[in-house]
């Protein structure tokens, strides 16, 4: 079961631009853990963001096509699944309809006094997955 698609809009800078003219590629998994962290902050409880940290365990990009300064630019965003305390999320970066980059990625979920992995309670998860 997925979740619904969550977009989050990116700010291309200059800093983000590299020696070829366009978005650097390093710069792309910054995009994804921003919009992985909005999409949290965005639908848990305070009190969960509050108590919880994500941590990306893996990162699979492709990259399809460039992204250039002016570009605008979304983060589409897809909580596929919860197992434990791993979330699994795709995330489609693109301009308009163009797709620029396709990512897959893990997530472990932290408990903010602990640093341990925790598991997130139904009802919370239930936010995301309907």
């Amino acid at each position: 079961m997925s979740s619904a698609v969550y977009d989050h809009r990116i700010r291309i800078l200059p800093a983000d631009i590299d020696f070829m003219g366009h978005v650097n590629n390093a710069r792309y998994l910054n995009w994804v853990q921003e919009a992985v962290i909005d999409h949290w902050r965005r639908f848990a409880p305070a009190e969960e963001v509050a108590a919880k940290l994500w941590v990306a365990l893996k990162h699979e990009i492709t990259y399809r096509k460039p992204a250039f300064l002016d570009d605008q630019v979304v983060a589409s965003v897809v909580l596929e699944k919860v197992d434990g305390a791993r979330a699994f999320y795709a995330t489609l970066i693109k301009r308009g309809e163009d797709v620029l980059a396709e990512v897959k990625s893990s997530w472990c979920c932290l408990d903010a006094t602990t640093r341990r992995p925790v598991r997130l309670a139904r009802n919370v998860i239930a936010r995301f997955l309907g």
